[in-house]
């Protein structure tokens, strides 16, 4: 499959279509999951098309894991989750949705269940409130 420029996550990276962004380098976007598995979910994303990690030049993803991490600990600052999960699909058949590689960082609550993927959109209060907490952790960093 050739890499799609009309896809969700090209648009918002040219400002395209609106999202929740919680931080943005030279190579690498973060924003909230319109469809969380749990508060605080959020996407990073390079900058760069690829839709897979197989597509994904070397440097490239060196530089999105990089900012995965930073994003990552602003996410466990803000929520103060017992666990995070870092994962990404690869193809529809290991649940990718949208064609443009992408990190799911995912806050743990012991106890507490993940909602399911791509199911329910989040209330837009709360996405902004979640939003603006991930901003300030990263600015407290």
């Amino acid at each position: 499959m050739a890499y799609d420029d009309n896809n969700i996550f090209a648009k918002i990276l040219r400002g395209e279509a609106d999202a929740y962004r919680v931080y943005e380098n030279d190579n690498a976007l973060a924003f909230l999951d319109l469809m969380p598995q749990s508060d605080g979910h959020t996407l990073v994303l390079p900058k760069a098309p690829a839709e897979n990690l197989f597509d994904l030049e070397p440097s490239i993803a060196g530089t999105l894991f990089q900012s995965t991490q930073i994003v990552a600990r602003a996410v466990r600052a803000a929520f103060k989750p017992d666990g995070i999960i870092v994962t990404q699909f690869n193809g529809s058949a290991a649940g990718q949705s949208v064609f443009h590689i992408h990190m799911h960082i995912i806050p743990r609550y012991a106890g507490t269940d993940l909602r399911r993927h791509g199911r329910g959109m989040a209330d837009t209060a709360i996405l902004e409130d979640h939003a603006e907490r991930i901003r300030a952790a990263l600015a407290d960093s």
